[in-house]
């Protein structure tokens, strides 16, 4: 059974010195997947269950320039999948976005992030269980957090609204990330029919954000 607790600095798997080699070109959009970006982009991590379906759900927005898979806020050093799956490393399923803020706000990338996973799961997505597929912000700025911290409290009204229980995201200031293995980048584009095990609870943002009058 797959692991529903993190575990400490201590026991967490060494790792390695050597990155992960990819492809540096996005499947979909063809731009780069590694730094640098051009100075006006933004960056932000979000992990809510199998990155699979994640990255999709960013990608087709526009004003996303790029998108990519990988692992962050665990211990092991340049982790593969196959570690992360183990639960020895610490780390969540993560999907990098880089956005140009002047063509979409965090709010927008944030609303999305909110309606396509159920938050509230802890370590798990639907039927996806392990520390790796836990509810994760990671933000890279203090305007990034203040938006996430109030758009947590926004969506926790409405959720309680209609019987869910306590949201688990975490928000944290981005740790290392750390690229996954290059057939695991735009998977679902390079696997149309692939499994996607992503799924929200129904509840509209939208909505939360209106009746808080934000």
């Amino acid at each position: 059974m797959a692991s529903q607790t993190l575990p400490d600095k201590n026991q967490a798997l060494p790792g390695r010195e050597a990155r992960m080699v990819i492809t540096n070109k996005h499947f979909v959009n063809g731009n780069v997947l590694q730094p640098p970006f051009y100075d006006h982009l933004q960056s932000i991590l979000f992990g809510m269950g199998c990155f699979w379906g994640a990255e999709r759900k960013f990608w087709q927005l526009e004003g996303v320039y790029t998108t990519a898979v990988g692992y962050a806020a665990g211990f092991t050093t340049n982790p593969t999948y196959h570690e992360v799956c183990s639960g020895n490393t610490g780390h969540n399923e993560v999907v990098l976005v880089v956005y140009d803020p002047k063509k979409i706000s965090i709010e927008q990338l944030l609303r999305v992030f909110w309606e396509s996973h159920n938050p509230t799961q802890g370590m798990q997505q639907g039927n996806d269980r392990g520390t790796q597929y836990r509810s994760g912000i990671y933000v890279f700025n203090e305007q990034q957090r203040q938006a996430a911290e109030a758009s947590r409290q926004f969506y926790q009204q409405l959720l309680t609204k209609n019987n869910y229980g306590i949201i688990t995201t975490e928000i944290l200031d981005a740790p290392e990330f750390y690229y996954a293995e290059d057939y695991h980048q735009q998977y679902l584009a390079k696997n149309p029919n692939g499994y996607c095990g992503l799924g929200g609870t129904g509840v509209d943002f939208a909505q939360c954000t209106s009746d808080s009058q934000v």
